[in-house]
């Protein structure tokens, strides 16, 4: 089966068919956000300020640890954050509280993984805007939303838009979909308050940020208090797992912990069963956090999970609590 994905990151005969698509993708996308920019289509504010962490590419490009450093640095300066998420992966539709024992088939692993961080309360829903409305109803005390993913859900009034960016994949051939990974164009950065590059190095404007995930501590997915480093790991016989966005980052990271794997890359969010991981020749199994969620119901001694943190410069946070004081104004 040919796979669209493959010709998203150069440019091959295909696009002679795809780009016309694309044209046409971009032209519905515009005309849209201009209907929610002139106020034809309606849009909601809210009583607190909204911070959308999104991107403006398909796939997975580290929203989710960025969302969870953001939380904690908010709560830092006494801030109370309550996260929102479509829920992605999961069966629900309606808007509903996220709890550690939720299940990701039931509420997405990227939220389950959220709320098992215990930082703050995370809701679901197909509708972010009743979403919103249901999580501050439940939890009055919190003064921010947090919105994990939904750059391009217009009906939502947002105060600040974080675009996160994979450093090494980027915007790959920079068309916008089906002829490139693109949700919306490249120049939709310029209306941003601020643009992080995960795996980058340095920036290049003030509102610009390099975001680094670090983490070298294990814990058993079985016993979660069980951990080890990656020296206790080395002299086994390793099979790294990840089902994210782009698992070569993962695999980049065990290699750079003195691991070495056979590596195993699945679709993002896949939906892992107990057969596919039984690998006969394997003492240690090394999975994402993300997929970790998903693999617990039947996880053995065997599966260890690296937990990672965002770190990003302090000045990144002062941006963001500035922007948060201009409540109200409209952004699009």
């Amino acid at each position: 089966m040919l796979k669209i994905e493959n010709h998203w990151y150069r440019i091959t005969a295909l696009h002679l068919v795809l780009l016309p698509v694309s044209w046409l993708f971009g032209a519905l996308a515009a005309t849209r956000r201009a209907l929610y920019r002139y106020n034809i289509f309606t849009r909601t504010q809210l009583n607190v300020p909204v911070v959308i962490v999104g991107n403006i590419s398909v796939g997975g490009t580290g929203k989710t640890p960025l969302t969870l450093a953001l939380a904690a640095q908010l709560i830092a300066h006494g801030k109370h954050p309550v996260i929102i998420s479509r829920g992605y992966g999961g069966s629900a539709h309606q808007a509903q509280a996220v709890t550690p024992n939720s299940t990701a088939q039931q509420v997405g692993d990227e939220p389950l993984l959220m709320a098992q961080r215990n930082l703050c309360p995370v809701w679901i829903g197909e509708n972010r805007v009743a979403t919103a409305h249901a999580a501050l109803a439940a939890h009055p005390e919190c003064d921010v939303i947090l919105c994990d993913d939904g750059l391009q859900h217009y009906r939502l009034q947002r105060d600040v838009e974080i675009v996160v960016v994979d450093a090494a994949r980027q915007f790959g051939n920079q068309f916008l979909l089906p002829a490139g990974p693109l949700r919306e164009p490249v120049s939709r950065l310029k209306s941003v308050a601020a643009i992080v590059y995960n795996g980058g190095t340095q920036a290049a404007s003030a509102k610009q940020f390099a975001m680094q995930l670090q983490g070298e501590i294990f814990y058993n997915l079985l016993t979660p208090s069980q951990t080890a480093t990656a020296n206790q790991l080395q002299g086994l016989r390793c099979h790294a797992i990840a089902g994210i966005g782009n698992p070569e980052r993962y695999f980049a990271a065990l290699k750079k912990l003195g691991l070495s794997c056979t590596n195993h890359a699945f679709a993002d969010h896949h939906a892992y069963r107990a057969e596919e991981l039984n690998f006969s020749d394997c003492d240690a199994l090394l999975l994402t956090e993300k997929d970790a969620v998903k693999c617990a119901p039947f996880a053995d001694a065997r599966y260890w999970v690296l937990r990672v943190e965002a770190q990003i410069s302090p000045a990144f946070i002062e941006l963001i609590l500035r922007k948060m004081q201009h409540h109200g104004c409209k952004t699009a």
